[in-house]
């Protein structure tokens, strides 16, 4: 592995015009083919295999035309102070309103609020639902748009009208301001790190190539594979922080290896061939983690898995060919390490052994003379961040969990107060009686049952299809659409439904948004174990292979799931709990979203092994060479902590610019993984790796020998490098460039 990275970081710096042009190319065709894509709109949602997903797709079936699916919108009028809304001239404005919303083009119904007496109990809220014939993340922006002009009109006739639903997408982005500021300090951070604004641009130029290949190849695609916006960010919030990460580590390694006077093209071979080792299974676990998504079972997932995976891919080919590519037309621009301006870029002018050493070499030297103390302390700290973790909630947001300045949220507001909490989530009811020898008698049964069970607020009476075999019935929970007490009255009507089959051979299916929302989450809690052990096993077994060891990947799995559930624990304390919440910008507490706990395990996964593989393997490349365990540590901190330091800062940077953002789940996203970053990074990686390594001594390098022989030789730490002599790394460079294109 090593041999090769070498001959290829040689041959990208000797041909970099060649190099250069392909990845513009790329990057061209990319944007070319994104431009002229069709509009594919937001990705279409299911969740196969659960029971709210079968019942829509009964509806399809027994109700043709309905459009079970079809996006939804309730438009909220209340009446000026004093007033109400069964006034004549404020009744007027509701029937114009109806009358333009059934104009729509894919409307299929709007219901009037006197006739379905949709009226509060005071008089003072009314509401008019709307039903489209395809689901909001297909409705057009010509019908939203429709939507809020008859809200406007309304508007203009004294009512305040405000409107909820899924057929209004919040529109909330992922903060653009505070995403421009945590790329300022991703770049003041490298400038720091590298010494100088070429060498801090580096990384982030390509970077931004590689971000934008993946994402303009997701455009291109969207329509094809429908493929969604949220599969784009995705892909833009990984693709930029390892993209940035693995650049940082190569570039790095080069000033390090032109510090110990080796020349320019020699010493980006020998960074592609080491650090770049390092990217390439750094770069497998995070893939490994992302792919590993599909195995929850939910398609919208796995292509956002898949996606991101992809921009991942592209990111390591970017930094172990573009990146010496650059550096040869960077030259003498990007210095040896420790050099000072107007040096000589050899390593004269590096600083001397006899320097002071950093603060990474001092921090190490105190874990290894105090581990266990360090260990005790680490484990204890994050054991105790994580205990909120054991409270966790989860639930898919809903309007009520939108920002108050939202109309969303408003309509959800008023019909709570017209109507009650559970207004905002009702629950539908298919009776399958095809087999029942007297449907209408198994319909009343069921609605008899679920009017008899606690936290109901009402249940309608059950409408039939034209066949007569199928029955809707729509139930009003009495709590929240998101209270665990909603949930717990689906799982009763449930099992109200197991024992109206056996008496009446009618099936009892429970849908809904709010039971898709449930049944969703439980999907994804199915799935959390599973996962986990897919991916931290694949990883596991990766590891082993590049660390030559059993124990360090042992440490390196236990310490991700400490960092993980530290990191669950903070977002339950912000976002569950209210804990700074003001602080934060968190203006609803409640559950905490699903998908949040597995996307959080795929996530920062791999981005937890990228600092692992960068930090260890440097540890083990000193103990390969001769060195004691506990010397090891130290020198692995002295060459790596700094950057990988610097590499954490920015990932958290590009994390954090998502908390400015109004929308409460990319806000919940962006705060969960940069503290699980912080975490990982600075407690885990910092102090409890080297503890435990510290405590271990050669026994943390311990492999079988059995396994020794199976496994096979990746060399990260270049051992093989230092076979090849330096003064013939000049030569043949024909022979190697033809050798490399055989290979």
């Amino acid at each position: 592995m090593a041999t090769f990275l070498y001959k290829l970081g040689r041959f990208a710096f000797r041909r970099r015009h060649f190099v250069a042009l392909i990845w513009v190319a790329l990057l061209t065709l990319a944007g070319v083919g994104a431009a002229s894509a069709p509009a594919a709109g937001s990705t279409s949602f299911s969740i196969p295999g659960t029971e709210a997903q079968k019942a829509f797709d009964l509806l399809d079936q027994r109700f043709p035309g309905s459009s079970s699916d079809g996006a939804t919108a309730r438009v909220v009028f209340k009446a000026p102070a004093g007033e109400k809304m069964t006034d004549k001239l404020n009744k007027a404005t509701v029937k114009a309103t109806v009358k333009e919303l059934a104009d729509g083009s894919e409307v299929t119904s709007v219901t009037d609020p006197y006739k379905t007496h949709a009226v509060s109990e005071d008089g003072t809220v009314v509401y008019a639902s709307v039903r489209y014939d395809v689901s909001g993340m297909e409705l057009k922006d010509s019908s939203r748009d429709a939507l809020e002009a008859a809200g406007h009109d309304a508007q203009k006739a004294g009512l305040t009208v405000e409107i909820g639903g899924d057929a209004l997408q919040a529109g909330a982005e992922p903060g653009a301001a505070g995403e421009v500021v945590g790329l300022a300090i991703a770049a003041v951070v490298l400038v720091v790190t590298l010494g100088s604004l070429v060498a801090a641009g580096l990384p982030l130029l390509t970077a931004i190539i590689g971000v934008g290949i993946g994402v303009s190849t997701i455009t291109a695609l969207a329509k094809t594979l429908d493929l969604g916006d949220t599969t784009s960010t995705l892909a833009l919030m990984i693709g930029l922080a390892v993209g940035i990460d693995y650049a940082l580590f190569i570039v790095s390694r080069y000033r390090g290896e032109l510090a110990e006077g080796r020349d320019r093209e020699e010493a980006v071979g020998r960074a592609a061939g080491t650090a770049g080792s390092a990217v390439v299974f750094a770069g497998l676990t995070v893939v490994i983690a992302l792919a590993g998504l599909s195995v929850v079972g939910v398609p919208m997932l796995t292509k956002m898995g898949l996606a991101a995976a992809g921009t991942v891919v592209v990111s390591v080919l970017i930094a172990l060919t573009l990146i010496p590519a650059l550096l040869g037309y960077a030259g003498k621009r990007v210095k040896a390490a420790g050099a000072k301006r107007g040096k000589s870029d050899t390593g004269a002018s590096a600083k001397p052994a006899s320097a002071k050493p950093g603060l990474g070499e001092r921090w190490a030297s105190f874990v290894v003379r105090r581990p266990a103390a360090v260990l005790l302390l680490g484990v204890v700290g994050l054991g105790a961040v994580a205990l909120p973790a054991s409270q966790l909630e989860l639930g898919l947001p809903d309007d009520g969990s939108q920002p108050t300045s939202t109309t969303q949220r408003r309509a959800y507001d008023l019909l709570s107060d017209g109507f009650g909490p559970g207004f905002n989530g009702p629950l539908m009811i298919v009776v399958d009686a095809k087999d029942s020898a007297d449907p209408k008698a198994a319909a009343t049964t069921v609605t008899d049952g679920i009017k008899d069970l606690k936290d109901v607020a009402s249940v309608s009476p059950a409408m039939f299809n034209e066949a007569g075999d199928t029955a809707t019935i729509t139930v009003v929970p009495s709590s929240k659409p998101s209270s665990v007490r909603t949930e717990d009255l689906v799982h009763a009507i449930r099992d109200e439904g197991a024992g109206v089959k056996a008496d009446t051979d009618a099936r009892v299916l429970v849908t809904g948004t709010t039971a898709m929302n449930i049944d969703f989450s439980q999907k994804l809690n199915d799935a959390l174990v599973p996962y986990l052990a897919l991916v931290v096993g694949l990883a596991f077994l990766l590891l082993i292979a590049v660390f030559r060891s059993v124990l360090v990947p042992l440490k390196a799995a236990l310490g991700f799931l400490l960092s993980v559930l530290a990191a669950l624990g903070a977002v339950v304390a912000v976002f569950q709990w209210g804990w700074l919440g003001g602080l934060l910008g968190v203006e609803q507490t409640g559950p905490i979203m699903s998908m949040m706990p597995i996307f959080m395990v795929g996530v920062v996964f791999g981005l937890a092994m990228d600092y692992e593989v960068f930090l260890v393997t440097r540890m083990r490349e000193a103990y390969v060479h001769g060195e004691s365990p506990g010397q090891a540590v130290v020198t692995g901190f002295r060459h790596s902590a700094r950057v990988v330091g610097a590499a954490a800062i920015i990932m958290m940077s590009v994390f954090g610019g998502f908390i400015t953002s109004s929308e409460s789940m990319i806000k919940m996203i962006g705060f969960g993984l940069a503290i699980a970053v912080f975490f990982d990074a600075f407690v885990v990686r910092m102090a409890i790796v080297p503890a435990v390594l510290a405590l271990l001594g050669k026994r943390a390098w311990w492999l079988p020998k059995w396994l020794d022989r199976a496994l096979p030789n990746v060399d990260v730490e270049g051992e093989g490098l230092r076979t090849l002599s330096d003064t013939k790394a000049g030569q043949d460079d024909e022979d190697e460039d033809r050798e490399l294109v055989r290979a």
